[in-house]
């Protein structure tokens, strides 16, 4: 599982993104951006800034 924490790009943002792959969480996180912090248009570099940001997480069984 991969995830992105809003408040590492967006100071006071409390949300993530999590799923199974990078381009997945980018999606997500750019579904955020637009719905909670009104952005129309997302530039090649915000989603740059989004992909340095993924890290990995463990999942429990």
């Amino acid at each position: 599982m991969k995830r992105f924490d809003g408040g590492s790009l967006i100071p006071g943002a409390t949300w993530h993104a999590t799923a199974e792959t990078e381009a997945e969480v980018v999606s997500k996180a750019i579904d955020r951006l637009k719905a909670e912090h009104g952005e129309t248009q997302i530039r090649p570099d915000m989603v740059e800034r989004i992909k340095e940001r993924i890290f990995d997480i463990q999942t429990r069984h």
